[in-house]
């Protein structure tokens, strides 16, 4: 029985979702629909004023250019403010301000509806400069309040992209860090000797010993290469080898025979 109750409740609440999204959906087909007749029917008028704008010279000529004037500017400051209200919550007084502004406009634009159908030409030529001067201020008014919501959105952008190029560039500043490394000074302590410079040169025997400079070297070149010196050296002939005042040598020398490199026997008389 429990299991019955539960099924019929499931269905109850499936049949309330569907309803609900049933309506739902109607109401924005709606709001589409009503939508797209508003757009198509103001289209159709202000091809018409247009027309009549061209085709009607003079007292009613006129009415249909402020007809277009005043819903040029009203159209354009209404979008400029939906645009920008969902991004700055500030503009919430000046919708207000529009608001209060679009009721004048409306009166405005029924009283030149009205006197389209006038037939007496003298009085609409009199309502003419009233008129003017309505339609002059009200698209004023609506002028200069899209004008300072565009340019309050512009200076917007242009401080956030500033901080976003100071950003950038600390960020680019930081990517490039061994750019910006010094090299490292002489060290000045007590006890320590700056490096030489670039430009100075050491001396060729400086902290040399005398015995080291005196004896030759031991892997000295021989044949033509060692004759090539170039200084005072190159036109003197090398100095013959001194003899030495030592015990003579015991040890066999290379050129010798087998029965020369033996000792030979000490006297013994």
């Amino acid at each position: 029985m429990e299991a019955i109750w539960i099924l019929l409740l499931l269905f109850v609440l499936i049949m309330l979702a569907g309803v609900y999204a049933a309506v739902r959906a109607v109401r924005a087909a709606k709001r589409g629909i009503d939508r797209t007749v508003h757009q198509a029917r103001r289209t159709v008028e202000d091809t018409r004023l247009r027309a009549r704008q061209f085709a009607q010279p003079g007292a009613a000529g006129e009415l249909a250019q402020l007809q277009l004037s005043l819903r040029g500017s009203m159209r354009a400051t209404s979008q400029a403010l939906q645009a920008a209200a969902p991004q700055d919550q500030s503009l919430s007084e000046s919708l207000v301000l529009f608001q209060r502004l679009s009721a004048h406009a409306q009166d405005l634009e029924a009283d030149l509806k009205r006197l389209e159908q006038e037939p007496d030409r003298a009085r609409l030529a009199a309502l003419l400069p009233d008129l003017r001067q309505r339609t002059g201020r009200i698209t004023h008014s609506a002028d200069s309040l899209r004008w300072a919501v565009q340019e309050r959105t512009q200076r917007f952008a242009h401080d956030d992209l500033d901080s976003l190029n100071r950003e950038i560039e600390m960020e680019a500043g930081a990517l490039r860090h061994w750019t910006a490394v010094e090299p490292e000074e002489p060290r000045t302590d007590a006890g320590s000797w700056p490096a030489p410079e670039a430009g100075t040169r050491t001396a060729p025997g400086a902290g040399a010993r005398p015995e080291a400079r005196a004896r030759p070297e031991a892997g000295a070149r021989s044949g033509p290469e060692a004759g090539a010196r170039s200084g005072p050296e190159a036109g003197q002939e090398p100095e013959p080898p001194r003899p030495s005042l030592g015990r003579p040598q015991t040890e066999p020398q290379a050129w010798q025979k087998p029965w020369q490199q033996s000792r030979r026997p000490e006297n013994t008389a």
